[in-house]
């Protein structure tokens, strides 16, 4: 086998050829071929779970949380959707500092354990607001262990009660959910709700109140969760409420508003081809002769509707409709 091999002047003289040009390459097989880098180990998130839909309910949400938050916290923050987004639940928590209200809850029927990370700057401004200030609490640098009082335990309850109610209420039109509190943390690497390479979908809320504090408050979703639902998620998510009785009223009031329109009638009883010239050489006095049709039109707004008679009841000229005109046979 050594005997096979190229000495080192016979690779250098090959290393040459190919720089100047003088040997050809890409002569061989299937040169046109093109490859992807694909690692068989990791799970594809481009098949499954529709991130549009999951954005969809996530702006029901928003429209719900706003003024719920104004009711029992007495402020009423600015309140952003982000994109969702699909990670790494390593990546994820690694981008997370301690300490944050971490709170690992069960979103029945779905299989395993959600999050709901609720920023500091949320509690504290929260909680200055309920007392009758400005929303002007302030965070600071906090330690890694420094953990929640009792009436910061209190305000993030009330932010969570707030937050479960109107997740069930965005995902109602798809599916019914009911959110269980399961444990609560201050540092997320002791809320694993997945390996640290099983993919989660995050969906982040970020916060201004008035004061400009900022703050989020995050949504995440281990991907294999919604996985079962995802044909759900693809075809009966609705911009809408999803109540067919309200959409039914609509209609029907939609429908009696159109019917009390008033439209401007007319009847034609016959049309002449004529010329430009023969028309400006008309006078008063002049007879036009045409042939009189089986029916007069009657035409509502301008546009075609009913073939009629035209006759008269009593000392009233009237038309009688003979049958409807389809509008796209004009």
């Amino acid at each position: 086998m050594a005997d096979n091999l190229l000495s080192a002047d016979e690779l250098a003289a090959l290393a040459e050829g190919v720089d100047d040009g003088s040997i050809a390459i890409d002569t061989g097989f299937n040169t046109t071929l093109r490859f992807k880098k694909h690692d068989l180990a990791s799970e594809d998130s481009s098949l499954g779970v529709n991130i549009s839909s999951i954005d969809m309910i996530n702006e029901r949400f928003i429209r719900l949380f706003r003024p719920h938050l104004m009711d029992v916290l007495r402020t009423s923050p600015r309140v952003t959707p982000t994109k969702s987004q699909i990670v790494k639940f390593g990546q994820y928590v690694k981008d997370l500092k301690a300490p944050l209200s971490v709170n690992v809850v069960r979103m029945n029927p779905l299989r395993g354990y959600s999050l709901v990370v609720i920023d500091p700057t949320i509690v504290f401004s929260s909680l200055d607001s309920f007392f009758g200030g400005f929303g002007q609490g302030t965070v600071g640098t906090l330690l890694p262990g420094r953990m929640f009082t009792p009436m910061e335990m209190r305000i993030i309850n009330m932010i969570l009660d707030v937050t479960f109610k109107d997740i069930q209420e965005a995902w109602g039109p798809l599916m019914h959910v009911n959110l269980e509190f399961v444990s609560a943390e201050i540092n997320p690497q002791f809320a694993q709700i997945s390996d640290e390479n099983d993919l989660v979908i995050v969906s982040r809320f970020e916060t201004e109140t008035a004061t400009k504090n900022t703050g989020f408050i995050d949504l995440v979703h281990p991907y294999a969760s919604l996985k079962p639902v995802r044909e759900l998620l693809r075809s009966r998510v609705q911009s809408g409420d999803g109540n067919e009785d309200s959409d039914r009223q609509w209609r029907d009031e939609f429908e009696d508003a159109v019917n009390d329109s008033c439209l401007q009638a007319s009847v034609v009883l016959g049309t002449i081809k004529s010329t430009i010239k023969d028309i400006e050489s008309m006078q008063a006095g002049d007879i036009l002769y045409f042939k009189k049709p089986e029916f007069a039109c009657l035409q509502a707004a301008g546009i075609p509707a009913f073939n009629v008679h035209v006759g008269t009841l009593g000392a009233q000229t009237a038309v009688q409709i003979a049958h409807a005109i389809n509008p796209s046979n004009n």
